[in-house]
């Protein structure tokens, strides 16, 4: 976008120059350099646009980028959340099946066990709510 405001501009700057630099005088030729002039104008506001068009997309895809990085993080930590609890159960269940007494299940071990995570990497994460998932 930068590179087509660029072009946009050298356009205008072209158009002008030729049409300033045109030798014939008189009505006809004030008017032709006055439309020139006016297209020069546009084609400066179409440059502008386009430069405001690309900051857009800068700023949009640093958000992309800052929100790809925080459900990256926000993944990877409410894993680890559920895997620690995995642990704590399956060693639980083991101390069971060997007959050993033990504690109950923590509500949230199991609360993480059951957890259906989104897709990796999806937009949804940004919307899970775990125990112990700060962000």
């Amino acid at each position: 976008m930068r590179d087509q405001a660029e072009d946009l501009r050298g356009q205008a700057d072209e158009l002008l120059a030729r049409a300033e630099g045109v030798a014939w005088q008189g009505w006809a030729a004030d008017a032709m350099r006055t439309h020139a002039r006016d297209r020069v104008a546009a084609l400066r506001t179409t440059a502008t646009a386009h430069d405001d068009a690309a900051g857009a997309l800068d700023h949009h895809a640093a958000e992309v980028d800052r929100l790809t990085a925080l459900i990256a993080a926000l993944e990877q930590r409410a894993r680890r959340l559920i895997a620690a609890a995995r642990d704590r159960l399956a060693a639980l269940a083991h101390r069971l099946l060997d007959g050993l007494a033990g504690p109950l299940p923590d509500p949230l071990d199991q609360l993480l066990d059951r957890f259906v995570p989104p897709p990796s990497g999806h937009r949804d994460w940004l919307d899970v709510d775990l125990p112990g998932l700060h962000r």
